[in-house]
């Protein structure tokens, strides 16, 4: 069947993220994109002049399609307390779709199999949100909210927490055994981060906070630094 331009374009990005997704981008040849897609291979490079174009063409339709950044942007900016804007940013890029799966795995082979594109991936689309993200922080550590910490490793700590779950849910089936509600998780997670999970108050040392253990004295701490 013919195809309008645009209607062509469309169907070898979606056949070629399928395929991509389950070969990795060096494991598939033009040749089967066009096969499976059931056009001739030169109407591949009629749209895309080489196949990393056409690699590109995926990654950025996915990426355009979520909407993430434009939403992780409206959450630095609302005027809410730190743990409502991170639990924004942690709903928004938990609220996925099979489509982020198989763009997850995608990335995957390409960070295993081809470290250029990884790195061309990394510095056009991750990089950035880790750039807003430490900004905050260190916005928050100048105003006192925040403990002087490094920035950039408390942005690349807190999308480390965020990453692993959906990596867990998507990649190794996690989603089969418990289900999540993507805002209501990301709550839960900026909370954690923020706050912790022990239940008694930290005790500062030289070396940094301790939570003192029951039964033990702030002095007991301070002898057996």
């Amino acid at each position: 069947m013919r195809l309008a331009a645009k209607d062509r374009r469309a169907q070898l990005i979606d056949v070629a993220m399928r395929l991509f997704a389950v070969q990795g981008f060096d494991g598939t040849t033009t040749r089967e994109i066009a096969d499976a897609a059931g056009v001739n291979e030169a109407i591949i490079f009629r749209h895309f002049p080489t196949k990393e174009e056409l690699y590109w063409a995926v990654v950025n339709g996915r990426i355009g399609a979520t909407g993430r950044k434009r939403k992780i942007e409206r959450c630095l900016q609302s005027s809410s307390d730190d743990r409502e804007v991170l639990a924004c940013i942690a709903g928004a890029l938990l609220d996925r779709t099979e489509e982020d799966s198989a763009l997850t795995r995608l990335l995957l082979f390409t960070a295993l199999r081809n470290a250029e594109l990884s790195e061309s991936f990394f510095r056009n689309y991750v990089a950035e949100t880790f750039d807003l993200l430490a900004d905050f922080f260190r916005q928050g550590i100048k105003e006192g909210r925040l403990r002087d910490v490094n920035p950039v490793v408390a942005a690349r700590s807190f999308l480390g927490m965020i990453s692993h779950h959906y990596l867990v849910q998507e990649l190794f089936r996690g989603s089969r055994y418990q289900q999540f509600d993507p805002y209501v998780l990301g709550g839960q997670l900026a909370d954690i981060w923020l706050n912790g999970i022990s239940a008694t108050p930290a005790i500062e040392t030289e070396r940094g906070p301790v939570h003192q253990k029951v039964g033990h004295t702030a002095a007991t701490l301070h002898a057996t630094k």
